[in-house]
């Protein structure tokens, strides 16, 4: 797994601030925001494209690419993929990975300078295309390490990597491929972004104290906190994996789809394609609810969203909804669009490798909302130590998409 995060820049050091509880957000640094309704964000820390890629490869690169790349090497090196005597055949090696919305900043400056130049004729950098679109981080991992299997993005917008991670999954189990890189990357933290998800009055406001501001499953929510970074996960058939004595975390077990059909935006307000997307994952993995001991919610921290999730987790796990534990991770990295599950996914690993459930903060005593049932355990503010032995981590996007990945311990 690698991962470039607003808590860190790598897996150990972004799990490491998720068991304490570490905020990510902080004032917007990458854009005056000084005039935008929402002046924060859950932005990468510390992160120098210099240290990573020549000036002639970073004029090819969108942020949100640099991010999946730098992703990318930390996966194939934690996998042990390109290590001396590696025989993996690079056929048979695939990447997928998604963004909801892709090169952003890149769209940006370039219709910026069309407008100043208009009277001149139009004049684009010839990047500009093969910056911005959505699919070209998948692109560039396969063309660094020579990998010639299955090569696209997914967009479904914040369900967009947890329907890479069941693509990846899917063509492992027909034989399409042998290992699957797979994941997501968002660099949306510009004026498009921020001002497009005000109007909406998607973004929480809470300018005054941004550490707080996402808080998921309490009263006073007041939208989302805007993140942004990357997360890979190497996928790999099981014997393949055995054989060259691969180092496993965990199994996906499986994974489920559905659509709300309801609203452009807005969850159904019963959750009904939630409840959909969890049964058909737990039907796909062969389990039964019972065998679910934590959730890595969609918890964005939205007035409607957060209420809808509630209610598919009690329609689908009914009684056991009390015995397991939930957590929103998006309190502490913010919401990363279309990166969001392939974060999760490794929040979700790395749960159920050391029997750790992350918390969900912010959350204060008397800021409870009578539409939530606050008898479930949403792992308040601390972390929580129990027996994980299955994970289930949800996505849901704008057009109704959702998104549901199954992960459980690895036994031989």
């Amino acid at each position: 797994m690698g991962a470039i995060t607003p808590l860190g820049n790598d897996v150990a050091t972004t799990w490491d601030a998720a068991k304490r509880g570490v905020s990510g957000a902080g004032p917007i640094t990458h854009f005056d925001a000084s005039k935008f309704k929402t002046q924060f964000a859950c932005e990468v820390k510390g992160f120098n494209p210099d240290e990573h890629f020549d000036r002639r490869k970073l004029r090819q690169l969108d942020l949100y690419a640099q991010y999946a790349l730098v992703a990318a090497r930390q996966a194939v090196e934690d996998a042990g993929l390109e290590a001396e005597g590696s025989d993996v055949n690079k056929d048979r090696v695939g990447v997928i990975v998604a963004a909801g919305i892709g090169g952003l900043h890149t769209f940006e400056e370039e219709a910026g300078y069309y407008a100043l130049n208009e009277d001149k004729g139009p004049k684009y950098n010839p990047f500009f295309i093969p910056k911005m679109i959505a699919d070209i981080a998948s692109g560039h991992i396969s063309m660094e390490y020579g990998y010639h299997g299955p090569n696209y993005g997914v967009v479904s917008a914040c369900a967009s990597s947890n329907n890479a991670i069941i693509d990846a999954f899917n063509l492992i189990r027909l034989g399409k491929a042998d290992v699957m890189l797979t994941g997501g990357a968002e660099a949306a933290i510009y004026p498009a972004g921020v001002g497009g998800f005000n109007s909406m009055h998607a973004l929480s406001t809470r300018n005054d104290s941004p550490e707080t501001a996402s808080r998921p499953f309490s009263k006073s929510r007041d939208g989302f906190v805007m993140g942004e970074g990357s997360a890979v996960l190497v996928l790999e058939e099981l014997e393949h994996a055995l054989a060259r004595g691969a180092k496993i975390y965990a199994e996906v077990a499986g994974g489920g789809m559905s659509a709300d059909a309801y609203h452009l935006t807005a969850t159904h307000p019963e959750g009904l394609g939630a409840i959909l997307s969890m049964k058909n994952a737990l039907e796909d993995a062969g389990m039964k609810p019972e065998d679910i001991d934590y959730i890595n919610v969609h918890g964005t921290s939205t007035p409607v969203g957060d209420v809808s999730e509630v209610k598919a987790i009690v329609d689908v796990f009914g009684d056991h909804a009390h015995k397991l534990n939930i957590s929103s991770t998006k309190s502490m990295t913010g919401h990363l669009l279309g990166a969001t599950g392939a974060m999760e996914a490794v929040f979700s690993v790395k749960a159920v490798q050391e029997d750790i459930v992350p918390p969900t903060i912010n959350h204060e005593e008397g800021d409870e909302d009578e539409e939530i049932d606050y008898t479930l355990n949403f792992t308040f503010n601390r972390a929580q130590e129990r027996p994980v032995r299955a994970a289930l981590s949800n996505s849901f996007g704008f057009g109704g998409h959702n998104a549901t990945v199954i992960v459980k311990k690895f036994e031989k």
